[in-house]
């Protein structure tokens, strides 16, 4: 999915920063949006909006169709273990992703980016599927010419990478160490809601 809309607008909707940018604007204006977003009040959830916000939420974190949310909740429901964890699992396998969180972007939209524009090898091969599933102990590493970059010089400076990925700066490389639990995945989400969401 690419997501081209107003990305500070549904930030503040959802409540969390979804981009840079979105992030100083919501500092600036904390409130929901529209002209009288602090002044107004929000009405009472019931639960089925509270499971699509927390479904929308998820969504938005791995810039991803719903289609895809859907399948990825397929599989998570054949798959052995706690649910939470093997759902958010299964998505931070994806390739932008990791990235993201390996700090070689700022921002998911900008992972995808990336990989699309095949600036991204996954054990020394290029890989340009958003996707592609990364598996424990595959090394992700920016191409040598696509270092000199501005962007990856900015992203790599603030990265400070969750526990299951290895990063060395120097190289622009990232390892993937193990499959997370969902207490080291850094999203915003009530993600049993989510699965909640998909049981009706």
């Amino acid at each position: 999915m690419k997501y081209n809309g107003p990305k500070t607008k549904l930030s503040r909707k959802l409540g969390f920063a979804l981009a840079p940018k979105a992030r100083k604007t919501m500092d600036r204006k904390p409130g929901t949006p529209g002209q009288h977003g602090n002044a107004r009040r929000r009405p009472k959830q019931s639960d089925y909006a509270k499971q699509l916000l927390e479904k929308q939420r998820l969504r938005f974190q791995y810039n991803i169709h719903e289609r895809q949310l859907t399948n990825t909740m397929a599989r998570a429901t054949r798959l052995k273990g706690n649910k939470v964890d093997v759902l958010v699992q299964l998505l931070e396998q994806r390739l932008d992703a990791l990235v993201f969180r390996a700090g070689l972007a700022r921002s998911i939209y900008a992972a995808r980016q990336y990989v699309r524009h095949g600036h991204i090898t996954v054990n020394g091969k290029r890989v340009n599927m958003p996707a592609y599933a990364v598996q424990p102990n595959d090394t992700i590493v920016v191409k040598e010419k696509s270092r000199k970059l501005e962007a990856f010089q900015d992203a790599i400076r603030s990265s400070a990478p969750p526990p299951y990925l290895e990063v060395s700066k120097a190289d622009f490389s990232a390892k993937f160490l193990y499959l997370p639990p969902r207490e080291e995945v850094p999203i915003v989400c009530e993600v049993p809601l989510v699965i909640e969401y998909y049981s009706r």
